[in-house]
């Protein structure tokens, strides 16, 4: 199955305000994460490389991997992009992206959670897409950060927006409505995503936990 990222992106309901938004009226969060060129300092065929964590007292943890193949379009030019997203049972079934240039794997992760909170709640996934587009549309914090990749310090910023706090529909699923998620970029890391956190916290330790880290990336033959 193949599509473009722009399809991609209006399936998941998380790129802008809505159709006839502007550029003027990207924010700052949603350029950060969705309309930036993620992909600029790799030369294709490469593959990017995470490592994936759940934990927390809600329900069983597992640890496990995420791959995201580029590889060059027609012209040569990057990328055309394919996941491998968790394994086994676990593993999502993903579309190809042709013309990638923001890091898909930002997409891959939040189509999964949204998927889990359709799961955890038995609430609609759109409603749940609907209310990650407006957090980052107009509720993000970014914060400038120094952050450790492979044993060195490199500069990122970390967006941080919480969907449901103010959610008028919270009580149908107050249990998670303390959730946020934390995506932490650096243009100094191949595919600028550094990793990626959705968290609700508990008492003592977290409720859940998921955590996308980057490991690295492998240049293919």
């Amino acid at each position: 199955m193949k599509t473009t990222l722009s399809m991609l992106v209006c399936s998941a309901l998380v790129l802008s305000a809505g159709p006839a938004a502007t550029a003027e009226e990207i924010s700052a969060a949603e350029k950060a994460l969705f309309a930036s060129n993620h992909l600029a300092m790799l030369t294709p065929p490469t593959t990017l490389r995470y490592s994936f964590r759940k934990s927390g007292s809600l329900e069983a943890g597992f640890d496990d991997k995420v791959a995201v193949s580029l590889r060059a379009q027609g012209d040569g030019s990057c990328c055309a992009a394919t996941a491998e997203f968790l394994s086994g049972s676990r593993r999502l079934a993903l579309p190809e992206v042709e013309s990638a240039q923001g890091n898909p794997v930002i997409l891959y992760f939040l189509e999964r959670d949204i998927r889990e909170m359709q799961r955890l709640t038995k609430g609609q996934a759109n409603y749940f897409r609907k209310r990650i587009r407006m957090a980052v549309y107009q509720g993000a914090t970014i914060n400038e950060v120094s952050v450790s990749y492979r044993g060195r310090n490199v500069a990122a910023r970390q967006i941080v927006v919480a969907p449901y706090v103010d959610d008028p529909l919270r009580a149908r699923f107050e249990t998670l409505a303390g959730k946020r998620y934390v995506f932490t970029l650096s243009d100094q890391v191949p595919g600028s995503v550094v990793d990626i956190r959705s968290q609700v916290d508990g008492t003592a330790v977290p409720l859940l936990l998921e955590e996308m880290t980057l490991e690295g990336v492998a240049r293919q033959p």
